[in-house]
């Protein structure tokens, strides 16, 4: 066991983004039930839609699992208040003020996380008094931070200056990944992209395609006047390309990014005009698979690396 396993008690110190259209209770309660923490992804679900999830994970799992809140939407309220109805014990926070929320979650002894992609946020998190941060690097897929700071740079630089547990996120598809970042100074691992893809993913079928089939350079962080994010090649993201080449300015980003296009991509699965969100490490997933499998082969792979490099010595 370690930090992050006994915070959450779970088996294994891996945990499931809360990635809007892909974190569903199907997802969330599988990664629970495979020895990890499943998160049900609350951007992208209406107050009624999240209880109802809530409720079928609840029934699909004995195990630990969470609720990822973006603080941006303006029902941020309805959502924590709906949280303590029901009883959840983990949250994980993002895009948003950590010390809004974090002493009510205290108060209703919810066990708090917040995501974050800089050392300014890291140290404002650490002070809201949050239980552990997530570090998302560049690579990652979803909100992302305008410093383009690598997973392997953050954790090692937050991990000097940081006193709670590390959650790496950002390129981590594999148990070689894994220990890599744990041996800078995580206690854990946060994976998206590679359950996005899975088979219990809530995400369309032609996106998870997609994301099998996708290359290396397909990704490009765009959004940056607006939200950082990450978008797969498509038509949609080369008209961003265009527009913020040409300087557009927010208010004309805004416009083209519209409402409801990464439903349109991710949910509905439309690869030409929705926005698809995912990371750098989508050129490493070659198959769709069901998270028990998944989670057995980073274990599996962190495992045998760690023996590995037991055994080495300069």
């Amino acid at each position: 066991m370690n930090k992050i396993t006994q915070l959450f008690n779970i088996k294994y110190p891996i945990i499931q983004g809360g990635m809007i259209w892909c974190s569903g209770w199907e997802l969330a309660s599988a990664v629970s039930n495979a020895g990890g923490l499943g998160l049900i992804g609350a951007g992208s679900m209406q107050p009624d839609t999240l209880r109802q999830h809530i409720k079928k994970c609840k029934k699909a799992t004995n195990n630990p699992f969470g609720v990822n809140v973006p603080l941006l939407y303006s029902q941020t309220d309805e959502i924590i208040d709906l949280l303590i109805e029901e009883g959840i014990k983990i949250v994980f926070t993002s895009a948003g003020n950590p010390a809004k929320y974090t002493s009510r979650f205290k108060e209703n002894e919810i066990t708090v996380v917040h995501v974050v992609a800089n050392k300014k946020f890291a140290l404002k998190a650490q002070s809201a008094g949050v239980d552990a941060i997530v570090a998302e690097g560049f690579e990652a897929g979803g909100h992302n931070g305008m410093e383009e700071t690598t997973t392997l740079v953050m954790i090692p630089m937050l991990s000097e200056i940081i006193d709670i547990p590390i959650i790496a996120a950002g390129g981590i598809a594999s148990g070689n990944s894994m220990y890599a970042v744990m041996a800078l100074g995580a206690e854990g691992v946060q994976i998206g992209s590679l359950f996005a893809s899975s088979l219990e993913s809530s995400a369309h079928q032609n996106f998870k395609d997609a994301i099998v089939n996708s290359v290396d350079g397909d990704t490009k962080l765009l959004f940056k006047k607006i939200v950082p994010v990450r978008l797969l090649k498509n038509k949609f993201q080369e008209k961003v390309v265009e527009a913020e080449n040409k300087n557009a300015s927010k208010d004309e980003l805004a416009k083209l990014l519209g409402r409801g296009r990464a439903q349109l991509g991710m949910f509905e699965g439309n690869l030409e005009e929705g926005e698809l969100e995912i990371g750098q490490v989508a050129v490493l997933i070659n198959n769709i698979q069901p998270i028990n499998k998944i989670i057995e082969k980073l274990i599996d792979e962190y495992n045998s690396t760690t023996t590995y490099m037991t055994g080495i010595r300069f």
